[in-house]
């Protein structure tokens, strides 16, 4: 099978104001999850998690990080994903005990998204809503109608393979008149989850606004960049005290630091860390 290229596409009407998004992924959606043993559950909300970081660092207007991140009391306690103005993506879970079901609010249990924009250059802005809802899409349609107000509808799909999403958003200058909106809304709503995963992004949308006048885009690349290296998980180290590290050296013979994200080992040893007993 010939597999789509991880990309984003983002396109206006012409006659409306209403922009919209599409992300279609699957190398950097399978790079996320390799060797993690995520439950199926878990596999697909980080798929629509990888989705939807993706349509919103899109939206950025400057050079900066954005954090999408799930807190809860459940058994899936958090999940997060981090996107950056070039497209480049990465993400966890942590999971403590087994499933009640595959629900997303009984994953999660009582709990918060958060969404942190992180620009290069400027001040730090974090928006929290409750997790509320059994869909991600719905949170962060909450989310933008009590942060943003502005009116926006996701739809979100991920299985084993693929993750894809589209977002469409009400532009400022149409103010209250959602005529336009609501025409679009419905057209998109016509789309199908193998459409997303199958269906090149031009033809696509093709597909579904060929009676409207669209303008599109470049296209961006998305791929999943750890940013993990040797010499930051030495830098890690460098917080944690000589006597802890030294017992850690004398029990195992080595020091291993493991990428949260990419499950890389980087491992040391006591000459490396500058605790070779001779110099003790």
């Amino acid at each position: 099978m010939t597999y789509l290229a991880d990309q984003l596409l983002r396109y206006t009407f012409t006659d409306q104001d209403v922009r919209g998004e599409l992300v279609q992924l699957t190398s950097s959606y399978q790079k996320l999850i390799q060797g993690h043993d995520y439950p199926p559950a878990v596999q697909r909300l980080l798929g629509e998690m990888l989705a939807v970081t993706s349509l919103l660092t899109a939206t950025l207007k400057f050079e900066g990080h954005i954090n999408l991140q799930l807190q809860g009391s459940g058994a899936l306690n958090y999940v997060a994903i981090n996107g950056d103005h070039l497209q480049q993506l990465r993400g966890v879970a942590r999971v403590r005990g087994e499933l009640p079901s595959e629900k997303l609010s009984e994953m999660l249990g009582k709990g918060q998204l958060l969404i942190t924009i992180t620009p290069l250059n400027g001040e730090r802005y974090q928006g929290v809503v409750a997790a509320e809802g059994d869909s991600l899409a719905a949170m962060v349609e909450n989310y933008f109608a009590q942060s943003e107000q502005l009116h926006t509808r996701l739809w979100l799909h991920s299985d084993s393979e693929h993750a894809a999403g589209m977002m469409l958003q009400v532009l400022p200058a149409a103010g209250k008149d959602l005529t336009a909106f609501e025409h679009l809304e419905t057209l998109t709503d016509t789309i199908s989850e193998h459409e997303l995963y199958t269906l090149p992004g031009e033809q696509l949308l093709h597909r579904l606004y060929h009676q409207e006048q669209v303008l599109l885009y470049p296209a961006h690349e998305v791929s999943f960049v750890c940013g993990c290296s040797r010499d930051k998980s030495l830098d890690a180290l460098a917080s944690v005290s000589n006597d802890e590290l030294r017992e850690i050296l004398d029990e195992e013979g080595k020091l291993v630091m493991t990428c949260d994200y990419c499950l890389t080992d980087y491992i040391f040893t006591a000459h490396e860390l500058g605790l070779d007993k001779a110099d003790s």
